[in-house]
């Protein structure tokens, strides 16, 4: 699930760095890299009617064509979700002392309705510049960049120092309650284990000329939950209106769950984002910035800094109404109203904590409080450690020269959230920038600027030699 637009506007920098050229001349490696990506974009793996276990047999055939024995390849599945497979490679390294680093994408893809989408999005369409399909970014862009790296190590005799892991999952989007990174997570750790990992989340933005504004890496993420707020009543006909309504107590308990506000929290990863943006933010938000990061209850600096709605997204725990539903009949009291309330949870706060401030903030005990579906536990943000953000740095000010550089906290979640509690940090970092308007990721005609693409393929190829070739 694609999510670094939740502050795409908040690091719209205007760079430096010149406009990503079209239509070069693709190397022979470039076009066998395409024929794989091609591959997997067209393999639908929608919860509705596709197969991760599919793609994950045609991700697996490429690495054994390159030469991987089958002894290095594990694919897995539930046995109740046979369509939701995925598979872990293996690269093995010099040092069997060495921890290993974990390279992790998701293959599982949202829905797409052949009738919304100007072109079929199951097919791999190439125009003016552009990659069109579902998944072309989420995440099928880089699922294809780490098979396609094991596959150029492997046939250029590559052998690093420490070993090298591929995870291709299934899940990460939802419509099932299976998960695969939450499966390894609790039932092949051994198969895993790995000293850090890299996912998705860590994506760069384009301004509306092409060129790169920014180029962030992920680390740490919010805790995503849904509650279900619910008052009942006997109900009645409605020409005999009564004192207690449903309707009436859940709008009252919503109307206290808008008003209220989470205290501000920075930890080492917001607290690096909020410093670096101090230097490109509006003066006077600037100067608020400063205030709140000395004084974090600081409210009328507080009040200044959440103007910016993407900057207010990850200074606090954020809980906003989705839905609502209510009554039976138009002639009749309800006996039923329930809202869904989404909560963003800021890492070192748990659920149960937020669901009895909500309970506190409403006051009524006729409004019952109760968490929807459990997709993970809250996730300690990994450290800034520079053994991993220090070489991804470094190779892209080489690669993106000019181009600013940013250490943010996502208000999303990926499946980071499933290895990072088990003691495997995980980060994301891709090199692949997205155009101004997220890119149709999650909507209508998905698309990926072809260069953008074909430089990010690079950049994790060369980052993955630098880990590889690194003391473990």
């Amino acid at each position: 699930m694609y999510k670094i637009f939740a502050v795409a506007s908040a690091l719209f920098l205007g760079a430096t760095g010149t406009a990503m050229a079209e239509g070069q001349a693709l190397r022979p490696d470039q076009l066998q890299f395409r024929a794989l990506y091609k591959e997997l974009v067209e393999t639908n793996t929608t919860a509705s009617s596709g197969s991760c276990t599919l793609a994950a047999e045609r991700m697996a055939a490429h690495l054994r064509a390159a030469g991987l024995p089958a002894s290095d390849i594990h694919a897995f599945a539930a046995p109740d979700r046979p369509k939701e497979g995925g598979l872990v490679a293996i690269y093995p390294g010099r040092d069997p002392k060495a921890k290993a680093v974990l390279m992790l994408a998701h293959l599982d893809v949202v829905e797409a309705k052949r009738e919304d989408w100007t072109r079929d999005p199951f097919t791999l369409v190439e125009e003016n510049g552009y990659f069109y399909g579902r998944g072309v970014i989420d995440d099928k862009a880089m699922a294809s960049i780490f098979v396609d790296t094991l596959v150029r190590f492997k046939k250029e005799g590559y052998r690093p120092s420490r070993t090298l892991k591929l995870a291709l999952t299934c899940g990460e989007e939802g419509g099932s309650p299976f998960n695969g990174a939450d499966y390894l997570a609790k039932n092949r750790r051994d198969l895993i284990d790995a000293a850090f990992a890299l996912n998705e989340g860590g994506y760069g933005l384009l301004d509306a000329s092409g060129k790169p504004a920014f180029l962030a890496v992920q680390v740490g993420e919010k805790l995503a939950q849904n509650y279900v707020l619910e008052a009942t009543n006997p109900g009645g006909h409605s020409s005999r209106p009564m004192p207690d309504n449903a309707i009436y107590r859940l709008a009252n308990a919503l109307v206290r769950v808008e008003g209220h506000r989470f205290p501000v929290v920075f930890n080492d990863t917001t607290r690096d984002f909020f410093g670096r943006m101090v230097h490109v933010a509006p003066p006077e938000q600037a100067s608020a910035i400063v205030a709140l990061l000395k004084d974090p209850a600081d409210n009328a600096a507080r009040a200044l800094v959440e103007r910016n709605p993407d900057y207010n997204s990850v200074l606090h725990t954020t809980c906003v109404a989705t839905t609502l539903e209510a009554g039976h009949a138009s002639n009749a009291l309800p006996q039923r109203a329930r809202g869904n309330v989404n909560c963003r949870i800021f890492p070192g706060t748990s659920a149960d904590d937020v669901r009895q401030t909500l309970e506190q903030v409403i006051a009524d005990p006729q409004v019952k409080v109760t968490m929807g579906e459990i997709r993970a536990t809250a996730s300690p943000a990994p450290p800034l450690d520079l053994n991993v953000l220090g070489p991804a740095e470094k190779l892209a000010s080489e690669m993106f020269p000019g181009v600013p550089q940013a250490r943010m906290m996502l208000a999303g979640a990926t499946d980071g959230a499933f290895l990072t509690p088990v003691g495997i940090p995980t980060y994301g970092v891709s090199g692949l920038f997205a155009d101004p308007d997220g890119s149709g990721v999650h909507g209508l005609n998905e698309r990926m600027r072809t260069k953008v693409l074909y430089d990010g393929r690079d950049y994790l190829y060369r980052l993955m030699k630098i880990y590889g070739d690194a003391p473990g």
